[in-house]
């Protein structure tokens, strides 16, 4: 009698082993699948993000690259509403991409024209100005070395002008390396100014 008592006992143990193991799978599964699922209403984010859920622990890790920081946001909204308390790790990269010329419209180009303005910026009346603008902008947003919004971008005719405030002379030598190394730019007048943090 003992023997078989003992016997169920190991049975009921080995049971509710396997079926939280189970558990464990499906919820790791059916969580990977509901944020995918939320993703793939978001074109950008569909096939950008790589999900892996650890459901023991209530983690979520993201990565990949996205082209916006309003996108890796939105990510990690997407994972953070998935389970109740879920820790998200986000190791997504922002990585604007490129249009090209031929892609850039005049619209686009107004548009950015306004921006400028609006941040104090002067972008000169062609196509080409904006289109080298928007480029030279949105590298120094990405590059984590470059403190883009004290970084005033001037492009005329080509000629791109650096204005503002950085903390020390790599960020200064980094952000006329962008400049310098984006297409259509004729010349770059770096005119950052070094103050220490």
């Amino acid at each position: 009698m003992r023997v078989l008592v003992t016997f169920s006992i190991l049975g009921v143990i080995a049971l509710s082993g396997c079926s939280r193991n189970s558990s464990t799978a499906a919820s790791k599964t059916e969580t990977e699948q509901a944020i995918k699922a939320k993703m793939a209403a978001q074109p950008d984010l569909a096939n950008a993000i790589t999900v892996d859920v650890n459901a023991d622990k209530n983690e979520v890790v993201l990565t990949g690259t996205v082209p916006t920081e309003s996108l890796r946001t939105e990510a990690v909204q997407i994972a953070k509403s998935s389970r109740e308390g879920v820790v998200v790790t986000d190791k997504i990269d922002v990585k604007p991409r490129e249009l090209t010329r031929n892609d850039y419209t005049p619209d686009m180009a107004r548009e950015q024209r306004e921006k400028a303005k609006a941040s104090g910026e002067n972008v000169g009346d062609s196509i080409d100005d904006a289109w080298i603008h928007t480029k030279i902008t949105s590298k120094l947003v990405a590059n984590s070395q470059t403190p883009a919004r004290k970084i005033n971008v001037d492009v005329v005719n080509g000629v791109v002008t650096l204005r503002g405030q950085v903390e020390n002379g790599a960020a200064k030598e980094e952000a006329e390396r962008i400049a310098k190394d984006t297409d259509g730019v004729k010349r770059v007048r770096n005119l950052l100014k070094v103050v220490a943090g």
